[in-house]
């Protein structure tokens, strides 16, 4: 295992036209494997537009998916990780927003379906709910690669704390949240959020946004995010399309653990988390 990677996150437009997106991410992902990229990571809906009349309409199954035979070939010609940010999943007569991973060889080596599904009503704001053609999963996804223990979990998933902390004490070191926050939850809660998981757990989160696209019935805020285990932010997108990096610095995270032991001062005398 290495002791440092390098990351880069793939803040692109999202657009009506599902070959468009596909040859966009791969056109980014060319670009990050260029500049010595370890694992690459693309955004919620990367393939979709994020709306409900959409989902079913771009849907694919994993085991017939035009989008992920493209990324799997990528992933392997570049040497490369990927986290394929999600797509609308079709497995029998559901939809799930689900995030597969691969390996260098373009293997997919574990996948993730959005287990807290976005159901929400801010009146005069915005108002969405993906349960109305979404599943929601159930699993929580860690997946075991030469770089580090990464967990992996979609936008709404952030909010839920006990979601992050058990990956925290199952080993992960990297959190990695496709996400696409909008115009009202954005500029108020996606920094803080990002930041709050990497010091509550004291591992680094890196969180992909789709650049901002006005022309979309929901308009992403962009603005992906690196935060390390002091919850210092390594590097932040604008809201337009563009491709950020950051280096992972394993070593940081026993470092911040021994001089600060937030995860050894917990009371399981008192109370404790424990996955059903």
């Amino acid at each position: 295992m290495k002791n440092q990677f390098k990351l880069a996150l793939c803040q692109m437009k999202v657009i009506d036209n599902k070959d468009s997106n596909i040859k966009n991410a791969l056109s980014m992902i060319r670009t990050a494997g260029l500049n010595k990229s370890d694992l690459v990571i693309l955004p919620e809906m990367f393939n979709c537009p994020y709306a409900n009349d959409k989902f079913r309409e771009y849907a694919e199954e994993k085991k017939n998916s035009k989008t992920l035979k493209s990324i799997s070939k990528a992933a392997r010609s570049l040497s490369l990780y990927i986290i394929a940010g999600s797509i609308p999943e079709l497995d029998g007569d559901k939809l799930y927003n689900s995030s597969f991973i691969f390996n260098r060889n373009g293997e997919i080596i574990g996948y993730h379906r959005k287990m807290h599904l976005f159901d929400i009503d801010i009146p005069g704001k915005i108002s969405f709910k993906e349960s109305e053609t979404l599943s929601a999963g159930n699993q929580i996804t860690l997946i075991d690669t030469e770089l580090c223990k990464i967990g992996v979990a979609i936008c709404y998933d952030i909010r839920f704390p006990e979601l992050s902390r058990l990956m925290a004490l199952k080993g992960a070191e990297l959190i990695v949240i496709p996400g696409a926050f909008n115009m009202t939850t954005g500029p108020a809660h996606w920094e803080t959020l990002i930041r709050g998981r990497a010091i509550d757990n004291q591992l680094y989160v890196a969180a992909a946004s789709p650049a901002r696209n006005e022309k979309l019935s929901y308009v992403a805020y962009g603005n992906s995010l690196v935060a390390d285990p002091w919850g210092d932010v390594l590097a932040r997108a604008s809201e337009k399309e563009e491709v950020i990096y950051a280096d992972i610095k394993l070593s940081m995270i026993k470092e911040i653990r021994e001089k600060l032991p937030v995860l050894n001062s917990r009371r399981e005398d008192i109370y404790s988390l424990i996955k059903k």
